[in-house]
């Protein structure tokens, strides 16, 4: 029975319509932009489309060292005795002209002369003073770069929502651009919720573990380009979690919680959400992580104390076990965390053949834990690890990888091919 009699919010929905609800969310709240150094945008999100201004290259001009000559004085068969009449090399045009039966030396990257149509490498040749021999002959326009070939003024360079990888911003530095626009990035906040964790390095008592979802979750955040911000653990206490998540709220564009979620006794987010929130949605038919809730803030609500709702913040809730935190971060919390900065490109998975046979006798979609490797003919391969329980740590620091695996009953077997999630 659902611990929300009445609620208007979709309950234990498919981890598609899920991910759906997320993406339109964040789209509705986007982040706002910035400009950054070049040095300071790897990795971001690009915010507005970049047109080039300049062609590139910007000059016609030789991609080996060697010679240039006019095309029309080289033999088709035997050798062709050329004059030298001067160096270019790269960095400044010298505005040197190949008159017929002449040639000027050349290095990588430096202007055409006049004139010349064609590069013979220096391989190629013979030099005796001012006298060079062409051993061999050469294409009409070989080694020659051709103004524009590559980009030309007008054309678009990048778009929105892609993310700057280093070959991007090197197109960007081409163009002569110092500076790029990009979404900022959005300001995390990660608690941890349970009467039962104890911080790693002080005793256990019995009963109580130690606390490895902030570690596992900020590691997974800072991975990730953020600077999340850890506050300490919160109680089972309903007036605690409120007061805790109304302050965040009100300081931060995300906040993520572990613990508190389900329908027991001491899960006060539910609770919480329905009465002074926004919820979006509360259980997903997913394996591990099907408690996960995703709510925001009632804007107009008040408590009766006079205190305010709980600000601008998004707020996902994840359960308790680590591997539900590892598989709902990596789906549905840079799901929320890409949409919130615009991007568009989708985090790539992978095919692989698994191994190993694997049976699935529930319906929801699972993210099973697995371990990536290569045949000897560079065929993906993931072996799936048995222990599937969403507490087995073990099983997911053993593995790297998330395999899929749809809704409904499988019966897979070895050599079957599967999606895949990297981590």
């Amino acid at each position: 029975m659902s611990a929300f009699p009445s609620q208007a919010f979709p309950i234990r929905i498919a981890f598609e319509e899920a991910a759906a609800i997320v993406r339109t969310v964040a789209e509705r709240r986007r982040v706002s932009a910035e400009s950054l150094a070049l040095s300071r945008a790897h990795g971001r999100v690009l915010a507005r489309d970049i047109a080039a201004g300049i062609d590139q290259p910007g000059f016609d001009n030789s991609a080996m060292d060697g010679f240039a000559v006019r095309h029309a004085d080289l033999s088709a068969e035997g050798t062709t005795t050329l004059r030298l009449v001067g160096e270019q090399f790269a960095g400044r045009a010298l505005h040197l002209v190949v008159e017929p039966g002449t040639c000027v030396r050349i290095t990588t990257g430096a202007p055409m002369p006049e004139g010349a149509d064609t590069v013979v490498i220096k391989e190629n040749t013979r030099i005796d003073g001012d006298r060079v021999d062409i051993l061999s002959p050469a294409k009409h326009g070989q080694h020659v770069r051709r103004a524009g070939e590559d980009v030309r003024v007008g054309d678009g360079l990048l778009a929105a929502g892609q993310v700057l990888t280093p070959s991007r911003i090197a197109l960007a530095a081409g163009q002569g651009m110092d500076r790029l626009e990009v979404a900022r990035r959005p300001t995390v906040a990660v608690f941890t919720t349970g009467d039962e964790l104890v911080e790693p390095g002080l005793p256990l008592q019995p009963g109580q573990l130690y606390n490895s979802n902030r570690e596992l979750l900020m590691g997974l955040l800072r991975a990730d380009g953020f600077e999340p911000v850890a506050w300490p653990t919160l109680p089972d206490d309903a007036d605690a979690v409120e007061n805790a998540l109304r302050h965040a709220g009100h300081a931060f564009d995300v906040v993520i919680t572990c613990g508190g979620v389900s329908a027991g006794e001491k899960d006060h987010l539910p609770s919480l959400f329905q009465r002074v929130g926004d919820v979006h949605f509360w259980k997903v038919r997913m394996k591990p992580g099907m408690p996960v809730l995703f709510a925001g803030s009632r804007q107009a609500h008040a408590n009766d104390d006079g205190r305010g709702g709980l600000g601008d913040a998004l707020f996902l809730c994840l359960p308790g076990n680590p591997v539900s935190v590892l598989a709902t971060y990596l789906t549905l919390g840079r799901t929320l965390l890409d949409g919130l900065q615009g991007r568009t490109e989708s985090r790539r998975t992978r095919r692989a053949r698994l191994l190993s046979p694997w049976r699935k006798t529930h319906e929801r979609l699972e993210f099973l834990r697995g371990t990536l490797s290569h045949d000897k003919d560079g065929q993906t391969l993931v072996t799936p690890n048995p222990a599937d329980g969403s507490h087995r740590m073990r099983a997911a620091a053993d593995s790297d990888a998330l395999i899929v695996l749809a809704e409904g009953p499988l019966d897979l077997a070895a050599g079957d091919v599967v999606d895949v999630i990297e981590y």
